[in-house]
């Protein structure tokens, strides 16, 4: 089958699609994707053909290559879009450029549209070796998939079957000219000294070593995909309603967590903080362990990226962004109580019931506080926190309503409100912005 047909097979399922967009750069590989998809619109009915190209600002050429991705698709009758991206520093030029390239793609997608990326089966096998050698857990050595979501679109690969030098072969028949990048050549970069150095050297000795290992990485794509089901049957049980639906803070039930084996721990884990948090180094579990492990009335913390695990009520809680700091330890005087009321770093209070006679004030516990409650007389704040089980990191900032020194109404908790007739409540939105509290 040629080249052509096999690639309008696999794009199949896409072709109502409202648009395909083609990632070009001019190279040998984006090249001849366009001119496949050029020549299979002269022939089928096919959506909208565009194309786009990252300018990273890295090369001295960087211009040039701009007005030669100008010129190919003028020729070709293929609108293209030219994005301008600036490239973050960091250890990894290599990750940082990708990074780049990527977000840009993600804006110019539009809904429905189905970018195409012109990576190969040399690219797959080049990615597997890269990711084996940094740890990469099961999820990377999947490497790249064939598709997935991008922005309001899909990205879809569909030359990780073909090798380069089919692709290389089929564009000096069709008298192809393409880009050569010169910072390909650089085997100080990781990737192109598995190109350069390894991959050939393997090749000799085992000539179907790239196929073996884009294919290894298909099997451990489906690994990965088995592996996030049974995350899913097994965080199932553990997504159970938290005592306190005000709480804007993802929590898991632990008690099911701990019935599993220890690698199912840490598989549903994984899949868990997998929108949250970098995932932990394989050494890192022991904080795991530590937070599982502790005794019932411990108040254990795992740190990890972006944020921290806590434990408490029989419950894992994940906190991050304005939680992971103290509020002030001033209080706030509500000059408006007819209006909400902002809190620097923790959210935002209001108002129920009727407006108190006096100045108030928005404070938080210092120690010592007393409730006058119904029935009950004073009693001690600490003691009914715990009674409500409030955990002991949304305690210390749990804001309290005061009109001079006393204590009329703990945000949130209407059982703690001072006695009397139309006693008023404090309402309170707690702080988002951390990832999971949006």
């Amino acid at each position: 089958m040629s080249l052509e047909s096999r690639l309008l097979s696999l794009l199949e399922p896409w072709r109502q699609a409202s648009g395909w967009v083609v990632a070009f750069s001019g190279g040998l590989d984006s090249s001849v994707l366009l001119h496949l998809l050029v020549r299979l619109r002269a022939n089928h009915d096919l959506p909208p053909l565009s194309a786009v190209h990252v300018h990273h600002g890295l090369q001295a050429d960087a211009d040039a290559w701009v007005a030669h991705c100008r010129a190919r698709c003028a020729a070709l009758g293929v609108p293209l879009e030219v994005r301008h991206v600036r490239v973050g520093e960091g250890a990894s030029v290599e990750r940082a450029a990708r990074e780049a390239r990527y977000g840009a793609f993600a804006a110019v997608l539009k809904a429905g549209e189905v970018l195409l990326v012109a990576q190969h089966r040399d690219d797959q096998a080049e990615t597997l070796l890269l990711r084996l050698l940094r740890g990469a857990g099961v999820r990377g050595l999947a490497a790249m998939p064939a598709s997935r979501p991008l922005a309001a679109g899909h990205l879809l690969r569909p030359l990780l079957e073909v090798r380069r030098a089919e692709l290389e072969a089929w564009a000096r028949t069709a008298g192809l000219s393409w880009i050569e990048d010169p910072s390909n050549a650089d085997v100080s970069l990781a990737r192109n000294f598995l190109r350069r150095e390894i991959l050939p050297r393997l090749e000799r000795h085992w000539p179907a070593a790239g196929a073996v290992l884009a294919r290894d990485a298909e099997q451990l794509a489906e690994a990965d995909q088995l592996l996030g089901e049974l995350a899913a049957l097994d965080l199932a049980a553990a997504r159970t309603p938290a005592p306190h639906a005000w709480l804007p803070l993802p929590s898991l039930a632990l008690a099911p967590l701990q019935a599993l084996s220890e690698a199912r721990q840490r598989n549903a884990l994984r899949e868990w903080l997998r929108p949250l948090s970098l995932p932990p180094e394989r050494e890192h579990w022991t904080g795991w362990v530590d937070l599982r492990d502790a005794a019932v009335d411990a108040t254990p913390c795992w740190r990890l990226s972006g944020g921290e695990l806590r434990r408490h009520g029989g419950r894992l809680w994940w906190l991050s962004g304005a939680w992971l700091a103290a509020p002030p330890p001033a209080g706030e005087p509500w000059l408006a109580p007819q209006e909400p009321l902002a809190l620097p770093g923790n959210g935002r209070v209001w108002l129920e019931g009727a407006l108190p006679n006096g100045a108030l004030r928005v404070e938080y516990r210092r120690g010592g506080e007393v409730l006058d409650l119904p029935g009950r007389g004073h009693r001690d704040l600490k003691r009914l926190l715990q009674e409500c089980g409030v955990p002991p990191f949304v305690r210390e900032r749990l804001p309290l309503l005061k009109c001079g020194d006393r204590l009329l109404a703990v945000a949130n908790l209407p059982q703690l409100r001072t006695s009397g007739e139309g006693a008023p409540g404090l309402r309170w939105q707690p702080p988002t912005g951390g990832p999971g509290l949006s």
